[in-house]
């Protein structure tokens, strides 16, 4: 693994460090200062107009340590506060300059006085270390920098590396053109663009490799690294919208993201799946059993929101494609709108509003109710149910609940034993019941003449459980007193025109699927659904999957993760402990879940094994899916 005779060059700011050193030193020098803001913008003008080459560095020095003012002293805060900027990937991967420390250089147009102490903390020596150096006047303030350093010169780099004489392969790690001209000159053999911290076009087009990491640096040269796999060539594509807090918090994570506004067609998706390991979608968007055969990397889907039917649960099974949803998140958002809803039909206020916009003033008690003291009936007592029955009773409202599943009531909510119970005593009707393929048309003619008469019907639940046309009948006939309706048998894709047989009746309120989409709601999706993504592409949990055997594991200690998914027939298990017997693997851990149809075995394992282990893992029958963590 290990390459001999190679030479890694780093550059300081911007790479080894997240900032550049002389723009925090103007931070604390200019503190005090009124025009402390305007001056750093110059100072950081200067610096890229240097950094790209439009300017001699020589200049770029001179005019931005005339700038700072600074004094020697102010050079013990400013070491300080570079040890708390580190770039974070060079943080996670110390081992590597303390395994390869007699081939590691910098070489920096920086000043020693700051980088010496911060790289002597990753094991390079003073000697190893190739920048300027301050001068200073008897009262120790910044006066000037010594001319005579060959980085004090316009492409002192090149000089700097040409005079070092180094043998084998020389790469070179940093930011900016003035690192890239060294590979241009001929006396470096690679050249890696560093864009963790900034991405600089002109370094970046130039670059044998754009690295936007160490990880990304030490995989490609096949290197000793913190983790298994970079996070950047873990590619998540986030469709129809998905919040930008889940964009964020995956970019930041590290990962490659790349969103679109709307949903994608079967064939549109299929040319887009290839080489996606996660995807994000809402509920427009159909994962069917194509998608997944086309999907040759994909490992995730999230889905930000709580229904799941879009997407071919089995198939993704069979796949070895673990699903996450967010079941709780936007609760709180539907049961708001339900209680509104609610009162607002029991009122008749759409009704009168509507008349209000045409002109006409009907003041009228006329089918005007108040709330309290009606029969709530909620047929589905799920996490919305319940919430929403808490939310009910403190409107003075006696609630009604029915469920296929055996349901602890709340407060004092009454249970019924049959859907007709329900009907017959309810003033109210509202569904929220799950996705269930099952519940197609779940109300339909039968059910609404079983309802009271003049009784409020509210659907926020699923679009094909209600028979629409019957429901349209029973609203026109007057057996349907008023209702609301956020969620319909077929939606389209994009936001456009859309026809119903409800458009225009008296008394109904139809709402665009918005149930949950509150800022709120979205932003908690957007938190829930990406930590569960990362957490299974980072540590192998799945504690929460939808399709999937749930299993918590421990953080792992100091040992590499073997994650093995098979179909569950006997003798897996067996298997992988007999291969990992014959490579005398020493197992710290091993965790197993099942369900009648996938197995999901993790292993963990000391550092220390022959890699010919892995090939022996994937061989065996049966494996769905196999990939190593650390």
């Amino acid at each position: 693994m290990i390459a001999a005779g190679r030479k890694y060059v780093f550059d300081f700011d911007s790479t080894l460090t997240r900032v550049e050193a002389l723009d925090v030193l103007a931070e604390l020098t200019l503190k005090e200062r009124a025009d402390k803001d305007a001056i750093i913008k110059e100072i950081q003008e200067i610096t890229n107009l240097g950094i790209d080459g439009d300017i001699s560095f020589t200049e770029s020095l001179e005019r931005r340590i005339k700038l700072l003012n600074a004094n020697k002293s102010d050079l013990i805060p400013l070491v300080a506060e570079l040890r708390t900027k580190i770039s974070k990937s060079i943080a996670a991967n110390k081992e590597f300059f303390e395994e390869y420390a007699a081939d590691i250089y910098v070489i920096s147009c920086g000043f020693k006085e700051f980088i010496d102490p911060i790289v002597a903390e990753y094991n390079i020596p003073s000697n190893r270390v190739y920048a300027n150096t301050f001068k200073f006047d008897v009262e120790g303030k910044i006066i000037g920098f010594d001319k005579t350093n060959v980085l004090a010169m316009h492409n002192g780099k090149i000089d700097c590396l040409k005079n070092m004489n180094l043998d084998g392969e020389v790469q070179v790690i940093g930011d900016g053109y003035s690192d890239y001209v060294m590979r241009e000159a001929g006396i470096a053999d690679k050249f890696f663009a560093y864009t963790e911290n900034v991405h600089r076009e002109k370094a970046a087009k130039n670059a044998d490799y754009i690295t936007p990491n160490l990880d990304e640096f030490l995989f490609v040269n096949d290197l000793n690294r913190k983790i298994s796999y970079p996070k950047n060539r873990i590619k998540m594509l986030l469709l129809e919208n998905v919040h930008p807090d889940a964009f964020t918090s995956l970019s930041e994570a590290g990962f490659t993201v790349e969103t679109i506004t709307h949903s994608l067609s079967e064939e549109e998706l299929i040319k887009k799946i290839k080489g996606v390991h996660v995807l994000g979608i809402r509920s427009k968007t159909q994962v069917t059993a194509k998608v997944l055969e086309a999907a040759n990397k994909l490992m995730v889907v999230g889905a930000f929101c709580i229904g799941t039917t879009q997407i071919d649960l089995e198939s993704c099974k069979k796949k070895g494609v673990v699903v996450f949803n967010a079941p709780y998140s936007n609760t709180r958002s539907v049961v708001e709108l339900a209680i509104g809803e609610i009162i607002m039909l029991m009122r008749s206020v759409f009704t009168r509003s509507t008349e209000i916009h045409k002109g006409q003033w009907n003041k009228t008690a006329a089918n005007s109710r108040e709330v309290r003291g009606k029969n709530l009936g909620i047929v589905g007592y799920g996490n919305i149910g319940k919430q929403l029955s808490v939310l009910a009773e403190a409107l003075g409202m006696h609630v009604y609940y029915y469920d296929v599943n055996d349901q602890l009531a709340l407060g004092n909510a009454i249970k019924c034993n049959t859907l007709e119970e329900l009907l017959h005593i309810s003033d109210v009707v509202t569904l929220h019941i799950d996705d269930n393929k099952a519940n197609l048309n779940f109300i339909g003619e039968r059910e609404i003449n079983q309802m009271k008469d003049g009784a409020i019907f509210i659907n926020l639940a699923r679009g094909f459980v209600v028979d629409i046309s019957a429901l349209a009948k029973a609203l026109k006939s007057g057996k349907i007193a008023g209702a609301a309706i956020d969620v319909f048998p077929e939606e389209p894709a994009i936001n456009g025109d859309f026809e119903t047989e409800l458009k225009g009746l008296e008394n109904v309120i139809l709402t665009p699927h918005v149930g949950g989409s509150t800022e709120e709601a979205q932003r908690n999706i957007a938190e829930f659904v990406p930590n569960k993504i990362m957490d299974y592409m980072n540590s192998g949990n799945t504690v929460d999957a939808v399709n999937f055997p749930n299993i918590r594991l421990p953080k792992q200690n100091k040992s590499h993760r073997f994650l093995h998914i098979h179909k569950n027939v006997p003798g897996i298990m067996a298997k992988v402990n007999k291969v990992l017997a014959e490579y005398e693997l020493n197992i710290t851990g091993q965790y197993l879940s099942t369900d009648n149809e996938v197995g999901y075995v993790i292993s963990d394992v000391d550092k220390e094994y022959n890699k010919d282990v892995i090939k022996e893992l994937k061989k065996i029958d049966n494996t769905i899916k196999f990939r190593v963590l650390y």
